[in-house]
């Protein structure tokens, strides 16, 4: 099926990437917004993806009724194409047709052309492919990366056939990606750089895609903003993964940190920069855990010489069975109050942040082992309420023989 560009109006509009929907002269057919998933939308979706080669009655029949026990699966089949005609009908597409068998092989007519997302994008990957030119080269794989707005059929992921079209459509944006970035570089397009991190962190999360859109505001000497966009990475992978990006990601924050300038200027207004605003509570100091990190390494590198007592504490929320919680809304609820509890339970000159899922840590400065217990009371007296049977486990840790005690 030859492609139609998507402005004409006799055209059977389709997306596949980042979710299902089917149209025609400007009505939906199909979608999230207007149906549920049924046997015409799994019909529908394998006859316009495999426009050329057909979809076997066996891969049909396995779609559409799965492990069912049909008495005659075929007269089953022949009712789902019926109704499906009866609905293209209904919705104005002109009649004919819709649905040709050849051996055993089902097609989509050839009568109403179709513009389907994902048959573009590998069109404009594979011309890409074949071209030398580096700016035509450049305008189709930017065009194909603008194109994959998410998963391919992301609500059939558990289904065979959509699952191992999915994987080699990432596969080709992932590509895509790396060489537009590449190609970028080269030309020295840092704002197209940073549009096109911006828009594959979207649709393709914690991939490390944030790196391209901190790359490019380094090069342009928007230095203050990449490190905002490091901190905010970091902080979301922690919350949604419980991890922590890898080492890419912190290797371009210390390149950052050295390219770092800032206008000339008098001591008591660089001072004033440095110190936190007048709204700050009383309790400790929250921040960050690239923020947090460093501060760490400092303190250490104080203590060496000074002799301060310091101890790094893990509070981790544990469920009424004694395991750590570890998803749900209600460990989101949680952890805010963990985070409150924390804060007003430490001093102003301890740290906190939060590391993982339903987890923070702590640095206590100039402190003792006993002082950590008392820490630790003050935190179950916020945190716990009533009869709660959710509670915190604590490990802490000596910051200059961090073996645990």
């Amino acid at each position: 099926m030859e492609y139609k560009e998507s402005g004409e109006s006799e055209v059977l509009h389709v997306q596949m990437l980042g979710g299902f929907s089917m149209s025609w002269k400007g009505t939906q057919l199909a979608g999230a917004s207007r149906t549920r998933e049924s046997q015409f939308v799994y019909l529908m979706q394998l006859l316009l993806h495999y426009l050329k080669k057909g979809v076997s009655r066996e891969l049909l029949e396995e779609v559409l009724f799965g492990e069912r026990e049909i008495d005659n699966i075929h007269n089953a089949m022949r009712s789902v194409i019926y109704n499906a005609k009866k609905k293209l009908q209904k919705a104005g597409l002109p009649d004919v047709p819709y649905i040709i068998q050849e051996k055993g092989v089902f097609y989509w007519t050839d009568q109403i052309a179709v513009s389907e997302d994902s048959a573009r994008f590998e069109e404009l990957f594979r011309r890409a492919e074949q071209t030398a030119d580096s700016g035509r080269r450049l305008r189709d794989l930017l065009e194909a990366c603008y194109l994959y707005r998410g998963e391919f059929l992301p609500q059939q992921a558990a289904v065979l056939w959509a699952a191992q079209e999915a994987r080699r459509f990432q596969e080709m944006f992932f590509l895509a990606v790396e060489e537009s970035a590449e190609l970028l570089r080269k030309h020295r397009d840092w704002p197209g750089l940073k549009k096109l991190g911006l828009h594959a962190a979207t649709v393709n999360p914690f991939a490390d895609w944030e790196i391209l859109t901190m790359e490019a505001l380094t090069a342009m000497g928007h230095y203050e903003e990449a490190r905002k966009l490091y901190n905010d990475t970091v902080e979301l992978y922690i919350r949604e993964q419980g991890v922590s990006p890898d080492g890419r990601l912190r290797e371009l924050l210390e390149r950052l940190g050295k390219r770092m300038n800032h206008q000339y200027a008098v001591l008591d207004a660089i001072q004033a920069d440095l110190t936190e605003g007048t709204a700050v509570h009383n309790g400790g100091y929250l921040c960050a855990y690239p923020e947090f990190r460093g501060i760490y390494q400092m303190v250490k590198r104080m203590m060496e010489r000074g002799g301060q007592s310091v101890y790094l504490m893990l509070c981790t929320i544990m469920d009424s069975r004694g395991r750590p919680m570890k998803e749900g809304i209600l460990l989101e609820e949680l952890a805010e109050r963990l985070e409150q509890a924390i804060c007003h339970s430490v001093r102003r000159g301890d740290t906190i942040c939060r590391y993982g899922r339903g987890q923070y840590l702590a640095l206590l400065v100039n402190t003792t082992r006993e002082n950590c217990r008392v820490v630790q009371k003050r935190i179950n007296e916020k945190f716990v309420i009533g009869r709660q049977r959710i509670g915190v486990q604590y490990h802490v840790n000596s910051v200059l023989c961090p073996i645990e005690e």
